[in-house]
């Protein structure tokens, strides 16, 4: 393994242009292999092993990437099982190894690395295998060949999350051939439907079989490293995450001749209501996560917009700093829950007035927020009995992990060891991941990854996914460095 110090300066670097991580050489041939599209076998045995830890980690990444786990055609099982077989060669115990699921298909790998017992809980390292789909007309390359160009590594998978997946793996094996013996046992966990699907993995596991991923703490995606203009500008430490809540917005009419049209319309009363939401704003509410992300990135700014950020954390808030951030969506969203229309239908025929409109309204709610009063508040808002609000499903709230110096303090040490003068900045998602599930058995959750991504070329989800390969192999150094000193007092 190596390491790249890289001193950097901060000032001036945008934090606005950060739409966070999701995610977070020459060719040796491997971009000119065929891909079938039948399942891969599950095979009995496994090559012999990569001698060094980085080694590992690009074969096991070749390898996930090239077996298909998306939900239309994929199977997770296959690729726990590819994990699982390198397990067993690098000498895990068969009563450590589990791969278990709902369905043959939607398997989920947890393997656990003994430490020595006493009475710690373990250390949970998480990373989701499933995949969201990933059409090869829209790529200038198969999705599911794991292609190496220009310095990246390519493929669906490789910057969500099919790398940490792979690094977690490999940096087990690592430490098993160091003879590394923790003061507590270390739990990976790798699981199906993340991105979509019935049997979201972290969920079944805590259902079906808690005793294998209890832990003290997790580490998991959502974090990571964020990089502007080849520059370094912080760690992040995703702590918690706003709530997913969608609601069904419906108008209904006896309608009639549009020959006839009358003033009350059903597409006129839901238009409305829309506008009244579009103009409407949820009240700024900072969190411990929130006060935390502001005061550490303030000193990364300058001019008006460092000014608005220290302001907006006075008590009551300046008005003016809450005016000025509020008009860039990045700031925005993490000031405030939000809502705004995603989905819209109405009208049954061009010559009918509409006897029934409807429209999705998605809000993302600040952690501890209720649900019941944004509901409350969006009736008020839209202040009219004819319209109809209904959550479109149950919400799935989740408590912010405290940012506790125990777990903040090695990820901070090992950032300024391998990147000196690189901040680390806790954050609140406005999206959602697994950690959720976690939080909510009472396992706080920390997304950390230190995996650097430049922040204007986010390519989870979409087009030619790829990580940099230099960001690959430094993000499984300090992953390797982290989880050692977590689970030993002695390594820092």
């Amino acid at each position: 393994m190596h390491v790249v110090k890289t001193p950097v300066s901060l000032i001036g670097l945008s934090l606005s242009l950060v739409i966070f991580i999701a995610a977070c050489g020459q060719s040796d041939g491997d971009n000119t292999s065929e891909k079938s599209n039948a399942p891969a076998p599950v095979a009995t045995e496994a090559a012999a092993l990569p001698e060094s830890a980085e080694g590992m980690a690009r074969a096991f990444l070749k390898e996930l990437v090239e077996i298909d786990t998306t939900q239309s055609t994929g199977n997770t099982t296959v690729a726990a099982e590819a994990m699982a077989r390198h397990l067993r060669t690098a000498g895990f115990d068969e009563e450590d190894i589990h791969i278990l699921g709902p369905t043959p298909d939607r398997g989920n790998l947890v393997v656990r690395y003994r430490g020595r017992d006493n009475g710690r809980k373990a250390l949970l390292l998480l990373a989701h295998i499933d995949v969201v789909e990933a059409d090869p007309a829209d790529w200038t390359m198969d999705p599911f060949t794991f292609v190496e160009e220009d310095g990246y590594f390519y493929g669906r998978g490789t910057t969500d999350d099919k790398d940490e997946a792979a690094i977690h793996i490999a940096n087990l094996i690592h430490m098993k051939r160091e003879g590394f013996q923790p003061d507590r046992d270390i739990v990976v966990a790798l699981t199906a439907d993340e991105e979509s699907g019935d049997h979201n993995g972290v969920a079944w596991l805590l259902e079906h079989h808690p005793e294998l991923i209890d832990a003290e703490y997790a580490l998991n995606e959502g974090g990571g490293g964020a990089k502007k203009d080849g520059v370094r500008v912080f760690n992040g430490v995703q702590a918690s995450e706003k709530v997913f809540q969608s609601y069904t917005l419906e108008v209904t009419n006896p309608g009639g001749h549009s020959s006839l049209p009358v003033k009350v319309n059903a597409i006129y009363q839901l238009a409305d209501a829309l506008i009244r939401i579009r103009d409407h704003d949820f009240p700024v509410s900072l969190n411990e996560i929130t006060r935390a992300w502001l005061e550490r990135s303030a000193p990364l700014e300058e001019g008006e917009r460092a000014t608005a950020m220290r302001n907006v954390l006075k008590s009551p808030p300046d008005p003016a700093a809450v005016e000025y951030l509020s008009k860039i969506p990045f700031y925005n969203s993490r000031l405030r829950t939000t809502c705004v229309a995603t989905l819209l239908d109405g009208g049954h025929a061009e010559n009918a007035l509409p006897q029934r409109a409807t429209a999705n309204v998605n809000c993302r709610v600040l952690p501890g927020a209720s649900i019941d009063e944004v509901k409350r508040t969006l009736e008020r808002v839209i202040d009219s009995d004819e319209v109809l609000v209904t959550p479109v499903a149950v919400a799935k709230p989740s408590p912010p992990s405290p940012l506790s110096a125990e777990v903040l303090g090695p990820i901070e040490a090992t950032t300024e060891a391998m990147w000196p003068g690189v901040p680390v900045i806790p954050l609140m998602s406005t999206g959602a991941t697994d950690s959720l599930y976690l939080r909510n058995a009472g396992i706080p959750v920390y997304g950390v990854s230190g995996l650097f991504n430049d922040i204007d070329d986010n390519r989870a989800h979409g087009q030619n996914e790829r990580i940099n390969i230099e960001a690959y192999y430094e993000g499984q150094e300090f992953l390797y460095r982290l989880t050692k000193a977590l689970t030993r007092s002695d390594v820092l």
